[in-house]
């Protein structure tokens, strides 16, 4: 069975949608895009530089609208054979949702932009960030963060957890890193994403919801919130926003693609992070990470193995 995944925040990197607007209608519907939610994605992803797209109003959309993109690039060999399910980590989620059908890719463009807004003004409240550690035991590390007041935001698998907290906080962290962490890393984002910190982004989301024409997903939708398969659409947008302020938990996701059956994985654009992980955590899997337009090949012929291996797994 394949899986899409689409990546979140801390993906993105200066220049990186240069290749992706030479295919065919990238850059009319990049416009469109741009238009409809008063942004110039183009710019952002061609020319801005690393600061101006840390930016969580600027990343957020910027990243939903690549994932879109390099999705429709794959669109024959997705169309020919769909994949077994669809999961995105963290704001990644949005662009599953879109992909799934449960939203519109416009709806999904408009929505994002509300969140990475609202997500920004949160942030502003306190200086607060992000930091991956590298190492480690959860068993260990997760009561080690807490007792320090930070949140385990993003429960990966593989070992790897990142925290979340104010800037204090994550200073206390680098002075006093749990057993078995090799390295505090800190994250190219500009807040405490799904924490408390990120509460004041929830209503304004709750309210962005009700404008939402939203279906029941058309492939099976795996949920950052527990891991879940989720069949309905206004379950699926109740959990978009209510994701901003809890962690992700990464692992039940890759846990659950387990249990499918998962033979395949590909990570849309700017794809790397998410099979990075997959690499550790499902041995075995065959992965695929979109960077840029010359790893569609590649895309399209792991979507050709991954049917040929189910229909003689059928056989």
């Amino acid at each position: 069975m394949l899986v899409l995944v689409a990546p979140g925040q801390g993906a993105q990197t200066p220049g990186f949608l240069t290749p992706w607007l030479d295919l065919p209608g990238a850059a009319d519907r990049l416009a469109a895009w741009s238009d409809a939610i008063g942004l110039d994605l183009a710019h952002y992803g061609t020319q801005a530089d690393a600061d101006a797209i840390r930016d969580t109003a600027v990343a957020q959309p910027l990243l939903v609208a690549a994932g879109l993109l390099a999705a429709e690039a794959l669109g024959d060999a997705l169309a020919a054979n769909k994949p077994g399910a669809v999961a995105g980590h963290s704001v990644g989620e949005i662009t599953a949702a879109a992909y799934a059908g449960v939203l519109t890719d416009d709806d999904a463009l408009r929505l994002v932009r509300k969140r990475g807004l609202a997500m920004a003004d949160a942030a502003a409240i306190t200086e607060t960030g992000m930091a991956a550690l590298l190492g480690g035991d959860p068993e260990v590390t997760v009561p080690h963060l807490e007792k320090l007041g930070l949140t385990p935001a993003n429960v990966n698998g593989a070992g790897q957890i990142v925290a979340a907290g104010t800037a204090e906080q994550l200073a206390a962290l680098e002075a006093d890193k749990p057993e078995g962490v090799r390295r505090v890393v800190q994250l190219k984002v500009a807040g405490a994403f799904h924490t408390h910190h990120m509460a004041p982004a929830v209503a304004t989301l709750e309210e962005a919801a009700k404008a939402l024409d939203v279906a029941d997903p058309k492939l099976t939708y795996v949920s950052n919130r527990d891991g879940k398969a989720v069949a309905s659409g206004s379950d699926v947008v109740s959990r978009l926003v209510g994701q901003v302020a809890n962690p992700v938990r990464w692992d039940l996701c890759m846990e659950t693609f387990k249990e499918l059956g998962v033979t395949g994985l590909i990570e849309l654009c700017p794809g790397g992070t998410l099979t990075g992980i997959a690499k550790r955590a499902l041995p075995g899997v065959k992965t695929v990470a979109l960077k840029t337009p010359d790893d569609l090949d590649a895309a399209s012929a792991l979507i050709a193995d991954t049917a040929s291996a189910a229909d003689a797994a059928g056989a």
